[in-house]
């Protein structure tokens, strides 16, 4: 599929570049009242209380998630596959990734099959969401998380942990749709056509324009590897390559005005 930060110590404020996403999300069906908090839920909510924005790009550990869902209202639907790999040292890490099919609560819809290709009888013998998310959050750990179009991704994902735990993921986000959109106004400047809007911010289009390997479409873990090669092809060209923290990449948002709402 898938904020602004203040200074070192100070807390997380508005939706820019970067958002925590923790809007309340009213569940699609009555669900058992949530079990104690996971404590990789807490922790991390004290953990991003305050946050140092000064750390090195190349210092931090980020996960990029994608999820497979059977819709895209997170008040109906439900998510069908999660996929994730990590990035450490500004790196692909392979050997580190995460992939689980998930077996919904109603029936899996005939369009979502043809979108992700996924059947009713791939899922019918996996586990419930709230037995994945447990090995998912281990997963995830401290480190932030990258998706495009991440806030689809981080409703589902937070529907689910506020239903099960009763918290939701205090874990920093990073879009690569907004990173995309900063890196083509920064190109467009030199150009007369310069905000054109007859353009593509799919992950796919996106990815063949700039010459990025190509990996599976709708498969969670395919497009989280191909979400990882753009977002380290973007943080290398994003004023010139010149971005080394996390507060650099947060001021190459805010820089431009019409992408900061």
């Amino acid at each position: 599929m898938s904020g602004s930060l203040m200074g070192t110590g100070q807390a997380w404020a508005g939706q820019t570049f970067f958002t925590r996403l923790l809007g309340r999300m009213t569940p699609w069906r009555s669900r058992p009242a949530p079990g104690p908090p996971h404590p990789l839920l807490v922790e991390n909510q004290e953990r991003f209380r305050t946050f140092d924005t000064g750390v090195a790009l190349k210092d931090c550990d980020f996960t990029v998630v994608d999820t497979e869902l059977t819709g895209l209202d997170p008040r109906h639907e439900e998510i069908v596959s999660i996929g994730a790999v990590r990035v450490r040292g500004l790196c692909i890490v392979p050997s580190e990734s995460f992939s689980a099919l998930v077996r919904p609560r109603k029936d899996l819809p005939k369009q979502s099959t043809l979108i992700h290709r996924i059947t009713p009888q791939q899922v019918q013998d996996r586990p419930r969401l709230r037995h994945v998310l447990p090995d998912f959050l281990e997963f995830v750990g401290s480190s932030l998380l990258v998706g495009h179009h991440v806030g689809l991704d981080m409703a589902f994902l937070n529907r689910a942990m506020a239903d099960v735990y009763g918290l939701k993921v205090e874990n920093p986000c990073l879009d690569t749709l907004r990173m995309a959109q900063i890196y083509r106004a920064e190109h467009w400047e030199n150009y007369y056509d310069r905000y054109a809007l007859n353009v593509s911010y799919a992950l796919s289009d996106l990815s063949k324009e700039w010459g990025l390997p190509r990996f599976p479409a709708h498969n969670a873990l395919a497009d989280a590897m191909q979400t990882a090669y753009l977002f380290l092809y973007l943080i290398r060209k994003i004023q010139g390559g010149r971005l080394t923290t996390m507060h650099d990449l947060y001021r190459a948002g805010r820089n431009w005005r019409w992408h900061s709402s």
